[in-house]
């Protein structure tokens, strides 16, 4: 579907599109016609693809190619190589300063980043001005998305422009931003369909239900105190509860061919596995309908290079993809949560290395690899182990039905968040240590992955499982900046901030400057950036 020309330019004002919205297409052929299904799907289809075609076509973000202006790449980017877990060696701009945690203003990727929030916010706000009365559910579930991007925008910028109606523009501060998604996350929770557990041959999955508006505020009341200054863990540990208590389940099924249940969660039949009651907000591929380099292929292919082979099913293909580009890999920081002690070993796959590590989870390749990057910022994919969590194998052995697009759906959101949300929470206002049911709620995540338990957990140790459980899922800045151990010298790792034994990253960066393009009006630079 082409959307009206309005919708396209409705990027908040914040980017160079045309002023002028009242354009006539010079195009005899341009098809303005639209549906509310086909709008809905374009609000949903921005966080899944660059554009209306497939792979680089059509794209919607100006100034950066189709991949790399994909949403869960930049979210990624932005939430992974600066902290203890990712780094990537490749020579786009914006890529050593993300691992080193030196960006500014001009960033190209944290500016596409913001684009392809705003650009979606847009999209959403189109939809509210012209179907808003279609579909009760689909206006709430459009209302959702628009919250989750205002909540990511929110996150990672700060004092943000906001729009609620195409046209309108203003600024929040952090705190005006977090009173109006608590607001409007509250006010949309009976307009959204019960939570279900849901696989991709049933109806709705992938819309978000109230489920999905539980744990966004879950989220939101998890790093209140990060947002506003006043911690809100009772509500964080409510809105998780109702998340745990709902039909959403852990997955603890594995493959017959040895493959763990928590594997499965980032296989390319995740949407049709038990794998699926687990996604509380999946954002859908198909390697023959959602194209796109920039969501699940982007965390295959910059992960792999052509000597890992880690399916087990005689699979030839490393990822089950033909795509290895061999870009991000871990820092030893990350493998250490899982090989306290420094004996992480050499020379094994990523089956191997979970055996060693006594916990599924570790899904590692050593094969041919050094622990450390000694040259931090550096040419070579083999400084660093691998991360092979995500590939396109299906649990039955066989491939996902394209050579090179993944299947595999991107679990943005997932039951395990709500129990790590819980435990925390509760232990925030116990003192310091899980309570009881916090404690089981962890232990039970470490079962699944067959890793040893404990009769109890203290903040450090569940900073820890944050990062074993999630690693390279796009949100570890997050979680570090709630601990208050992204910025400053009171957590260090390997090349944090540029230097190997890591050094000090000054406290205004635990939020990333605006774009240059969008200090217009009202909108003002976060501290600590130079002004344009």
């Amino acid at each position: 579907m082409i959307l009206p020309a309005a919708a396209l330019a409705l990027t908040l004002g914040m980017t160079s599109c045309t002023g002028d919205l009242d354009v006539t297409p010079i195009d005899p052929n341009l098809d303005l016609s639209f549906t509310p299904e086909g709008l809905y799907n374009k609000c949903f289809g921005n966080l899944a693809t660059a554009g209306n075609t497939g792979g680089d076509g059509e794209v919607d973000i100006d100034g950066l190619d189709g991949g790399t202006t994909g949403f869960v790449r930049q979210m990624w980017n932005s939430n992974e190589l600066p902290t203890d877990e990712a780094i990537c060696h490749w020579g786009d701009a914006g890529i050593k300063e993300f691992c080193y945690a030196t960006w500014d203003p001009s960033h190209p990727m944290l500016n596409g980043y913001f684009n392809r929030i705003v650009t979606g916010i847009s999209y959403c706000n189109q939809y509210l001005e012209v179907a808003a009365d279609h579909d009760a559910q689909m206006t709430a579930e459009i209302r959702w998305l628009r919250a989750f991007e205002y909540y990511l925008l929110m996150d990672a910028f700060g004092n943000i422009p906001f729009s609620d109606k195409v046209g309108a523009l203003e600024y929040k501060t952090r705190q005006e931003a977090y009173d109006w998604l608590e607001g409007e996350l509250l006010e949309i929770e009976s307009q959204l369909a019960p939570a279900q557990a849901k696989k991709s041959s049933d109806a709705n999955y992938g819309r978000p239900d109230q489920a999905a508006d539980w744990m966004l505020l879950a989220r939101l009341y998890l790093n209140a105190e990060v947002y506003t200054g006043t911690p809100q863990w009772a509500k964080a540990a409510e809105y998780a509860k109702k998340v745990i208590d709902s039909p959403y389940k852990l997955n603890t099924t594995g493959s017959s061919l040895g493959y763990s249940a928590y594997q499965m969660l980032f296989m390319g039949d995740n949407g049709e596995t038990n794998a699926a009651y687990e996604a509380i907000f999946p954002i859908l591929q198909d390697g023959k309908k959602t194209t796109s380099w920039g969501c699940s292929m982007y965390l295959m292919g910059s992960t792999f290079d052509d000597n890992m082979i880690e399916g087990l099913g005689g699979e030839t293909a490393p990822n089950g993809t033909d795509q290895k580009w061999g870009g991000n890999r871990t820092r030893p920081d990350l493998i250490a949560k899982f090989f306290p002690k420094g004996n992480a070993p050499q020379g094994l796959n990523s089956h191997e290395m979970a055996e060693e590590a006594n916990d599924d989870r570790a899904l590692f390749n050593s094969q041919g690899r050094s622990l450390n990057s000694e040259n931090g910022y550096d040419e070579d994919f083999t400084h660093g182990y691998a991360c092979a969590k995500f590939t396109n194998f299906y649990s039955d052995g066989s491939q996902g039905h394209d050579g090179t697009f993944p299947d595999m759906d991107f679990f943005m959101m997932r039951l395990a968040e709500a129990y790590l949300t819980y435990a925390e929470a509760t232990a925030r206002q116990g003192g310091g240590s899980t309570t009881s049911e916090g404690t089981q709620y962890i232990n039970e995540l470490r079962s699944r992955a067959h890793a040893s338990t404990q009769p109890g957990y203290s903040l450090d140790d569940i900073l820890d499982e944050w990062s074993r459980e999630f690693y390279f899922e796009g949100r570890r800045r997050v979680d570090l900046n709630r601990f208050g151990k992204f910025t400053g010298t009171s957590y260090m790792w390997q090349w944090k901030g540029g230097a190997y034994s890591g050094r000090n990253i000054d406290s205004y960066r635990s939020i990333y400057p605006l774009p240059n393009t969008a200090i217009t009006g009202p909108i003002v630079q976060n501290p600590g950036y130079p002004t344009k």
